[in-house]
């Protein structure tokens, strides 16, 4: 390619080179033409109207007319215009200016000859006008003139034949230049063509070597995408069973600890002198911390697995979320929630889509209002989180913010979608889709899930045997 390029270049640099130097020398010789053909149509001028002052002045001679001398006056007068115009036409010309000043200096003599025989004539010397006549003066000097002016008129005239063979010369030049100019571009012109199939060829091999090295990567990527989604998942799921296991752990442990150390301060308050109010007084207040600590311990395990998400229903469970986030947060709270029927990892899935969002809304919001719903379709279920907070940037949320991620994740592997909307100052709504068909686990995390299944139940049929007290 490189070749055909050089080629290429040198055929139009020549052809640019031939073509401006043909301009310029046809300019030249037309120029020449030009000035030759205003240099014939002067002398031809000039010596048409010598020679009506001529026979205007022998009119006058004849006649004693001086009607006659007007246009004598006008013809000498355009004379000398053209004799100006000569000397400026072959001012740049050597040999034409020596012709030139011979033809002007005859014109001049025959105007004087002329201007003596007409003052003559007024002078009424009849005598001496018919000896200047009769000595052929006149006659000699027109003829001179005219001479002088055929032999300006011949060497103008060759010039400008001369000047159209040489624009006839420039034009062949020309003519056989493009020839040239355009085999060579057509030369390279196949050269170039040649060249750009074979690396047409080159880019396809190439292109089909880094097709296959892409589709290769990307089999590879999407392997270990899929690994990384399910290894996310299970993940998550085992986050959900070790809250789940934490909440037996502090409802059926924590739980009757507490529930005995009231069941004692009972026993310990009813046997309390009625002469002791201090005592009374400290064994009020410890109950009172008790309830305190079966309160938080309630509300620990409802945060970490909601009983009444399994015992009341989704409907129930984000009615009760609601109104304790509002009478902590002291955010007014509206809901317009549907009756929806989907499988436990589904509701759990709206429940802490929606636990989050509150979380995040009494975090960073600073919202006023906040109205959740959940919707029942046909094919899917939509639930809604809206606030009227300062809102945010959702394309500037930094890739560490994992809250939201996890909300997405958690979606995504219902088989849904979650959406995010906000902008400053016009608050956030986050809504997550789920539809009613799910996909199945496979490989190793169904394998996994059913594994900590399993242990999640033998683990809950050892707690039902070991207590049977509840806080």
């Amino acid at each position: 390619m490189r070749v055909a390029l050089i080629v290429g270049f040198i055929a139009a640099g020549a052809m640019l080179l031939i073509n401006e130097s043909a301009h310029i020398q046809t300019a030249s010789m037309l120029q020449s033409v030009r000035v030759s053909s205003e240099l014939l149509r002067t002398v031809n001028s000039l010596l048409r109207e010598l020679a009506m002052a001529e026979s205007a002045q022998r009119g006058y001679v004849l006649t004693a007319d001086t009607a006659y001398l007007a246009p004598y006056r006008r013809s000498k007068d355009e004379v000398q215009k053209y004799v100006r115009q000569l000397d400026g036409a072959v001012a740049l010309d050597a040999d034409m200016r020596e012709e030139a000043s011979d033809l002007t200096k005859a014109v001049a003599q025959k105007f004087g000859e002329m201007d003596l025989v007409i003052r003559l004539r007024e002078q009424n010397k009849t005598d001496a006008v018919n000896f200047v006549v009769s000595t052929n003066v006149g006659l000699e000097e027109m003829e001179r003139t005219r001479a002088l002016g055929a032999r300006l008129i011949a060497s103008t005239s060759a010039q400008v034949v001369d000047s159209r063979v040489e624009i006839f010369r420039l034009l062949n030049v020309t003519r056989f230049g493009l020839a040239a100019g355009i085999l060579a571009a057509l030369f390279a012109f196949v050269l170039y063509t040649q060249q750009t199939r074979q690396m047409q060829r080159n880019d396809a091999e190439y292109n089909r070597s880094l097709e296959a090295e892409r589709d290769a990567l990307e089999s590879q990527v999407q392997e270990r995408t899929r690994r990384l989604t399910e290894l996310a998942t299970h993940l998550q799921q085992a986050v959900e069973d070790e809250r789940a296991h934490l909440a037996r752990e502090l409802h059926d442990e924590l739980g009757a600890l507490l529930t005995a150390a009231k069941l004692d301060v009972a026993r310990l308050k009813s046997r309390l002198p009625g002469d002791s109010p201090e005592l009374a007084d400290r064994v009020k207040h410890l109950t009172e911390t008790l309830n305190q600590g079966i309160a938080l311990k309630r509300r620990i395990i409802e945060d970490l697995r909601p009983s009444s998400l399994s015992n009341l229903g989704l409907m129930a469970s984000l009615e009760i979320l609601l109104r304790e986030f509002g009478e902590r947060s002291h955010i007014e709270m509206e809901s317009a929630l549907e009756p929806v029927t989907l499988n436990d990892t589904s509701d759990l899935t709206i429940y802490r889509v929606v636990q989050e969002s509150l979380t995040n809304i009494g975090k960073y919001a600073q919202a006023k209002r906040v109205t959740v719903t959940l919707k029942n379709y046909v094919y899917h279920v939509e639930v809604s989180v809206t606030d009227d907070g300062i809102g945010f940037n959702p394309a500037l949320t930094p890739q560490a913010s994992h809250g939201l991620e996890g909300m997405r994740h958690r979606i995504e592997a219902c088989g849904g979608r979650l959406d995010v909307s906000s902008a400053s100052g016009k608050g956030t709504r986050i809504t997550a889709t789920i539809p009613r068909q799910q996909r199945k686990p496979q490989g190793e995390l169904a394998s996994a899930m059913d594994d900590m299944h399993m242990s999640s139940d033998s683990y809950n049929k050892d707690a039902q045997s070991r207590t049977g007290a509840t806080g």
